[in-house]
């Protein structure tokens, strides 16, 4: 039984800490720039509530713009 609850707790914390911000992250970079209001407060909430997953994945995100081709 106590395995049980440490298989539980160590897979909970692995989808706080893991799972659901690498998820967030996903919709984060496909939706940023189209949301409504709404949308983007649902979107601070989740980073607020995420906060200690995302800033573990952080250093490796890599979302600058693509770079934009110049015709000449």
């Amino acid at each position: 039984m106590v395995m049980v609850v440490a298989l539980l707790y160590l897979s909970l914390a692995g989808a706080y800490l893991l799972v659901i911000p690498a998820a967030i992250l996903l919709y984060l970079n496909q939706r940023w720039y189209v949301v409504s209001s709404i949308e983007r407060g649902f979107m601070y909430f989740l980073v607020f509530f995420f906060f200690p997953g995302l800033l573990l994945l952080s250093p490796i995100v890599n979302f600058r713009p693509k770079r934009r081709q110049i015709e000449v």
